[in-house]
């Protein structure tokens, strides 16, 4: 019988001890690596290459729900066994579409991680126990997307790009205690306990971020596009330029949903899972180049009608968009509710 090869991942030594003691009483396995963060893992997934991977979900630079879906792209005949304390329907469901063989909790007993090992190496599926009755028991009618101010949206994109309380304190001129008050409310809101849940839920449940026309332009909606399916995507990396430019498309498409990214990476993201059809990218997002974001975007969603706008209305940047797939180069001080009218009524007719 052919050994089974096998990695643990695990920030908590002693719970690879555990663990590896289980895996000793069963023949035909051997661990050929132990890591306790996310670089190592991905390191030594590369050299061993295992039959198996028992990964745990906390660990220092490891984010489970985008580095699962990477695992398993690169690895596809590899089994994954998670093993973990956290029993939220959300993640498991999360993570069994991602990819993952199956979902252990720790607090079970060892007999049964024994179980859940040779189950998943066969290729089969394996669940907790308590989990089950949890999916069974899952709510399967759709639960109303929190409905959250602009101030919480903006404090949940930068949680998404990966900002401190300090940095967003900084970034949206209000102290870090307003920040963190915020914060408690939004987790709140959104059923979440943490900021890293927080962001997770916002990337699996994109339309919280996005804004209602009427609710942008905060006057009586007007209907010149009633009856469209309206999804604009605006792109900055300037917090109070996004609000303002929320509220004049607010106002000229109120029966639209508005979304923002703060970065090309966010931007890609909420494409990906929207497809808008019209963005507004600026040229300049920070250290990211715009034109490489609308080139993105274009990729991922081909249909979406690209406006570029730079407050340096330079010749080279123009010629560049245009090349990139932009339909219209705007400087931004002219950008009033006139001009985006007009322009938008031209890329949607």
């Amino acid at each position: 019988m052919q050994t089974k090869r096998i990695v643990l991942a695990d920030d908590h030594a002693i719970v690879r001890a555990g663990i590896q003691k289980v895996i000793d009483e069963m023949p035909g396995l051997e661990v050929v690596g132990e890591v306790e963060d996310g670089p190592s893992l991905f390191a030594t997934l590369e050299a061993t290459h295992p039959d198996g991977l028992l990964v745990d979900l906390r660990m220092p630079d490891f984010e489970a729900l985008n580095a699962i879906p990477a695992i398993r792209a690169r690895y596809p005949a590899m089994k994954i066994l998670v093993v973990s304390v956290f029993d939220d329907s959300f993640y498991v469901q999360r993570l069994l579409e991602a990819g993952v063989n199956g979902y252990h909790l720790k607090d079970q007993p060892l007999s049964d991680l024994k179980l859940a090992v040779q189950r998943v190496l066969a290729g089969e599926r394996w669940i907790s126990g308590p989990l089950i009755d949890k999916l069974i028991d899952k709510p399967t009618s759709p639960v109303p997307t929190p409905r959250l101010t602009p101030r919480q949206r903006d404090i949940l994109h930068l949680l998404q790009e990966g900002l401190d309380n300090q940095t967003i304190a900084l970034e949206l001129n209000l102290s870090v205690k307003t920040v963190e008050n915020h914060l408690t409310r939004l987790y709140r809101m959104l059923g979440v306990n943490s900021r890293l849940e927080a962001a997770n839920y916002a990337n699996q449940h994109l339309e919280v971020l996005g804004v209602p026309g009427e609710q942008a332009a905060q006057m009586r909606p007007q209907k010149a596009y009633a009856g469209r399916e309206m999804r604009i995507l605006l792109v900055d990396d300037n917090a109070r330029y996004l609000q303002q430019l929320q509220r004049v498309l607010g106002r000229i498409c109120s029966e639209a949903s508005l979304y923002a990214a703060y970065s090309a990476m966010t931007a890609i993201r909420i494409a990906q899972r929207t497809h808008p059809n019209i963005a507004l990218i600026d040229v300049v997002l920070g250290d990211e180049d715009g034109i490489r974001c609308a080139r993105r975007l274009k990729a991922v969603s081909p249909d979406t009608r690209i406006i570029m706008i730079s407050a340096y209305p330079d010749r080279e940047f123009r010629r560049l968009s245009i090349e990139a797939g932009a339909m219209a180069f705007l400087d931004k001080k002219d950008l009033d509710s006139r001009t985006l009218k007009q322009v938008i009524d031209d890329l949607i007719t």
